[in-house]
């Protein structure tokens, strides 16, 4: 990899030049919304603001495209074809591009796969960006299936890790066989209780919420927070690349919150953060929380401060976009830090207003979900 001069964090000199990208062109809720202007920061890097000034200080990082489940919302029930091991981010390389990420501004990088538990070197990855805090850096966090997690969770705590997602769909053992076309439920639930042990606080919960798979278990996952200290957030099915996406399975936020309040009409709406994704819920007197990602229904494009860097080193401005271009690449051609920088800029200056509607993502060419990361 090449040596980097080192790049003053105060650089705000933003690019127009034009880049290569690889594209393929195409084309309210009832309640009222309880969150929180977010706040600009004038001297945010350029680099990182877009045209509609969005500031994006999370930055979501896939480690690998291999994963040990086959869940049926991820991956094609056939597989994918996965990228040969010269063409992923080395070590180095997504340590290098962190910094320069966290010398703009990004606070908060999340790791995610595939599943990033498969990559071996997840504990030096996680004690490198730990090492970055006093550059800015607050959270670490990963996404993972859980599946191996229980044995290795107080160690990837001890090197900086101080959040965690696990992804459950049902809590029922043999459906849990069905959606992810695998064995493994004890272990997640193991893994849950594991991280509920080591105060990780909350412990969040991902259930992609499916109609004629998983939507009868909606309640059952508000009760699982009676006595844990929980946040289940339930996601609305969204088309990717193989997944086979139909709008008749989706269930909507609106939905899932009437069978809620059917049960408990006491739920009570909390604050969300500033560029929260998730619509925040409690059942009074329950330990933990539930919250609704609604990406199709009333999407949250207007306060998202997110990006996202695949497993081959392209970067992703926008989750449902197929605008991307090569960070790894720029980066062995051997360009300096200011040069990568401004690929980053332009980049991100070429992020759209919002996401499209329901019936053209569909219809969108992107990359499947495992492909993207979590």
């Amino acid at each position: 990899m090449p040596a980097f001069a080192n790049f003053s964090a105060q650089s705000r000199c933003m690019c127009s030049t034009t880049l290569p990208v690889t594209e393929t062109r195409t084309e309210s809720s009832l309640l009222p919304k309880v969150k929180t202007r977010p706040k600009f920061d004038r001297d945010f890097s350029e680099f990182l603001t877009d045209t509609f000034g969005r500031q994006h200080s999370y930055l979501r990082i896939s480690l690998t495209e291999r994963c040990n489940l086959r869940c049926q919302y991820c991956m094609p029930e056939e597989g994918i074809d996965l990228s040969p091991k010269e063409h992923l981010l080395t070590t180095p390389e997504i340590l290098k591009l962190s910094q320069l990420f966290v010398q703009q501004g990004i606070n908060k990088v999340r790791l995610t796969g595939g599943e990033p538990l498969l990559r071996k070197d997840l504990l030096q990855i996680i004690e490198g960006l730990n090492t970055l805090r006093p550059q800015g850096l607050k959270h670490i966090g990963i996404t993972t299936n859980g599946i191996t997690l229980a044995r290795k969770l107080a160690d990837l705590q001890a090197a900086g890790m101080d959040q965690v997602n696990i992804s459950l769909d049902t809590l029922i053992p043999a459906k849990f066989e069905f959606v992810t076309r695998r064995r493994g439920y004890k272990h997640v639930m193991s893994a849950i209780d594991k991280a509920i042990e080591l105060n990780f606080s909350p412990v969040k919960i991902n259930c992609v919420v499916m109609r004629g798979t998983n939507e009868d278990e909606v309640c059952d996952f508000v009760a699982f927070t009676k006595d844990k200290p929980v946040d289940i957030r339930f996601i609305e099915y969204m088309p990717f690349g193989g997944n086979q996406w139909n709008f008749k399975r989706m269930v909507s936020y609106q939905q899932m919150l009437d069978m809620i309040r059917d049960k408990w009409p006491e739920l009570e709406r909390l604050s969300d953060g500033p560029n929260d994704t998730s619509k925040a819920y409690k059942v009074p007197g329950f330990a933990g929380q539930v919250g609704f990602i609604t990406s199709m229904s009333e999407h949250f494009c207007g306060t998202c401060n997110r990006l996202r860097m695949t497993a081959d080193g392209n970067l992703k401005v926008c989750l449902h976009g197929n605008s991307e271009v090569s960070l790894r690449d720029v980066m062995r051609s051997g360009v300096s830090e200011e040069e990568v920088l401004e690929v980053i800029g332009a980049a991100v200056n070429r992020k759209k207003k919002q996401h499209a509607g329901m019936s053209s993502l569909s219809k969108m060419k992107n990359r499947p979900m495992i492909l993207i990361g979590g």
